[in-house]
């Protein structure tokens, strides 16, 4: 229950952070994918995250100022009009010493990464987050898997359910770097969570069900 519950918090991130900001701008769970991974070739990623989560951090009018500063080219010298505005804000969280793992903004060099075109989610940001997870979920689906095995369910199903959220995994996962590549595989992304939202949920609901509520073989309660 408790790991359904934490699933269920993740589920609310997830969308309150990557999906609610694109949904106000119109944009589907697709395109959703496809800027967080492939990225938007024709934007860049500091102006990507002040279109999306980022951007209601600061004023309007501050936004603005960021923008046109943008597409002056970015320059070193005119980064003084708007660099109170990263000190005072963003930094806050954007700095080497807050032990957020966000890119710093605390300087010229450090914004100016951001202003080239984005490119989406970045191969070390991939591997940091893929091996976290990979360890993460497996262990989860360890646990569950272990409480499910003992289920009176058909051996076929009960076999299939343990396997899904593993084949799911590298669906979602592995596609995340297929992503970065090809935006088709965003596809593909999100049948790899639905199918992990499918199997841990089916997994819990048998499991508790035959533990509390439904009647097993043999047994008159």
């Amino acid at each position: 229950m408790t790991i359904g519950i934490g699933y269920l918090f993740a589920l609310t991130y997830l969308y309150l952070v990557d999906i609610e900001p694109h949904n106000a701008q119109g944009h589907g769970l697709r395109q959703d994918v496809i800027e967080k991974y492939y990225g938007k070739r024709g934007g860049t990623r500091l102006g990507a995250a002040l279109n999306g989560s980022m951007g209601d951090n600061i004023t309007p009018a501050e936004k603005e100022q960021i923008f046109l500063w943008i597409k002056g080219g970015a320059k070193e010298e005119d980064y003084g009009a708007i660099a109170p505005i990263f000190q005072e804000t963003c930094a806050i969280c954007h700095s080497p010493d807050s032990g957020l793992p966000l890119p710093p903004l605390t300087s010229f060099e450090e914004v100016a990464v951001l202003t080239t075109m984005d490119m989406g989610q970045s191969v070390k940001g991939l591997v940091r987050v893929s091996h976290v997870h990979l360890f993460g979920m497996s262990f989860i689906f360890f646990m569950t898997g272990s409480i499910f095995v003992l289920s009176e369910i058909n051996v076929k199903w009960r076999s299939l359910l343990i396997a899904m959220p593993f084949i799911a995994i590298w669906l979602d996962i592995g596609s995340w770097w297929f992503t970065k590549l090809q935006p088709i595989f965003a596809y593909v992304v999100i049948f790899g969570g639905f199918l992990m939202g499918i199997s841990l949920l089916l997994q819990t609901v048998i499991s508790l069900g035959e533990m509390w509520i439904w009647k097993r073989k043999g047994k008159d309660t």
